[in-house]
C-alpha cells in the first residue's frame, strides 16, 4: 500500500485530492497538512465524518516525509519551492501543483511570479506532468510539476495541429472560461457570492495571466517554432469548469472531417481525452468532476481557420485528478485507478 501525503489538504485542490484519493485502491493517505491549528479532518470537512480518521495540522515538511512514500504539494505558488527539496532529500516522490517548477527558465519565473526561485538547479529534473505528452518521462519522475488547468486545457487542444506542423505560429488565440473554484479558497469581494451570482461574467488578466509562459513554453516545444499566444481568461458564474475556445489559422487544407481524424489518431488510446464527433461540441457538464477531457472541432476551410473548444474540470484533469493519474503512472498502477 502506498502511504501518500498532501501538504495544502485546505484548498479547494487539497479537498479534491483527499476525494480521490480516499476512495483508491492501492493508496493509504498517512499525513494531512495545512497551515492551521491542529484539527481532525472531519471538523474541516463534514462530509469525512466516519470515513477518514486522522487530524490535519501545520506539519513540516520533514514530518510528513516520514509518515509518507509519496507526497502532493496543494500549496500556493510561490510555497512548493521550499518544500519540495526537502522531501525529495529524503527519496520522496513529489508531485506539485503549484507552478513553482512547471517553467523551465528561472528568469522567465522570475519575471512572472516576482520573486527569486529558490532551488532552480530543481527546474530541469522536474517533468511537466502532462500525460498525454509526456507518460514516458512521467514514469521516471521523482518530481512532477502538474500542469495548471487553462495550460492543460489549451494544450491538449492545440497538440495535434501543432505536431503536425499544420498552424500559422504566430497568431494563436486562446479564449478561456473558468469556474470561479479556479482562484482558489481564499475570500475576496471579487468571489463573494453576492458579486458573482449576478448572471456576472468577466473578462481579468488579459494577455498577462501568469499561465501564459507555462502555456508559451509548452506550445513552443510540440511545434519546434517560438509562440507566444493570446490568451484571454474569463470568469463565469458557476463552481467549476473550463470551457477554451482557440483560435488556430492553418497553413495546410483540411476540412473538420480530417481534422477530427488527426485528432483521433493523435489521443488514440488516451482514455482521459475524448474527441467528439462532428457536430458535437463540448459541454462543461459532462465532464464536471471527472478526468475527463472533451474535444470538439470546426474548421473553415475558406478562412483557413481551426476553431478547437475544450472542456475539462478545472479542480480535476486541471488539477488533482491530473495529479493522480501522474501518481499512477509513477508507481505502475493502472492509470484510471481511483479515478
Amino acid at each position: 500500500m502506498l502511504k501518500v501525503g498532501i501538504m495544502g489538504a485546505s484548498g479547494f485542490a487539497g479537498e479534491e485530492l483527499i476525494k480521490i484519493l480516499f476512495r483508491h485502491p492501492e493508496v493509504k493517505i498517512a499525513a494531512l497538512a495545512a497551515k492551521i491549528e491542529k484539527m481532525h479532518i472531519s471538523k474541516m470537512y463534514p462530509w469525512a465524518k466516519a470515513m477518514l480518521d486522522m487530524d490535519c495540522y501545520d506539519m513540516s515538511a520533514q514530518e510528513v516525509g516520514k509518515k509518507t512514500d509519496a507526497v502532493f504539494l496543494a500549496l500556493p505558488h510561490k510555497v512548493s519551492m521550499d518544500f519540495a527539496p526537502v522531501l525529495l532529500k529524503q527519496a520522496k516522490k513529489v508531485i506539485d501543483l503549484s507552478a513553482d517548477f512547471r517553467i523551465k527558465d528561472k528568469d522567465v519565473y522570475e519575471k512572472w511570479y516576482e520573486i527569486k526561485h529558490e532551488c532552480p538547479e530543481y527546474l530541469e529534473k522536474a517533468v511537466y506532468g502532462l500525460p498525454e505528452l509526456y507518460r514516458k518521462e512521467v514514469q521516471k519522475a521523482d518530481l512532477i510539476a502538474n500542469p495548471g488547468c487553462y495550460p492543460t486545457s489549451i494544450i491538449l487542444g492545440c497538440a495535434p495541429l501543432l505536431k503536425k506542423k499544420a498552424v500559422d505560429t504566430s497568431y494563436i488565440i486562446c479564449d478561456s472560461k473558468s469556474g470561479v473554484s479556479g482562484a482558489g479558497r481564499t475570500p475576496t469581494q471579487a468571489l463573494m457570492f453576492t458579486e458573482i451570482a449576478t448572471n456576472s461574467f468577466r473578462p481579468y488578466k488579459v494577455n498577462f495571466h501568469r499561465h501564459m509562459p507555462e502555456i508559451d513554453q509548452e506550445l513552443s516545444s510540440l511545434s519546434g517554432a517560438k509562440i507566444e499566444v493570446n490568451f484571454i481568461p474569463h470568469l463565469v458564474p458557476m463552481e467549476r469548469g473550463i470551457l477554451s475556445t482557440i483560435y488556430l489559422k492553418l497553413t495546410k487544407k483540411m476540412n473538420t472531417k480530417e481534422a477530427l481524424e488527426m485528432y483521433k489518431d493523435f489521443y488514440k488510446g488516451e482514455y482521459f481525452v475524448r474527441v467528439l464527433e462532428d457536430g458535437i461540441l463540448p459541454d462543461t457538464k459532462n465532464v464536471v468532476r471527472s478526468n475527463f477531457c472533451d474535444i470538439g472541432i470546426k474548421v473553415l476551410p475558406e478562412k483557413s481557420l481551426a476553431i478547437v473548444m475544450t472542456a475539462i474540470d478545472n479542480l480535476v484533469k486541471g488539477a488533482s485528478g491530473q495529479a493522480v493519474q501522474n501518481m499512477n503512472i509513477m508507481y505502475g498502477f493502472d492509470e484510471k485507478t481511483g479515478l
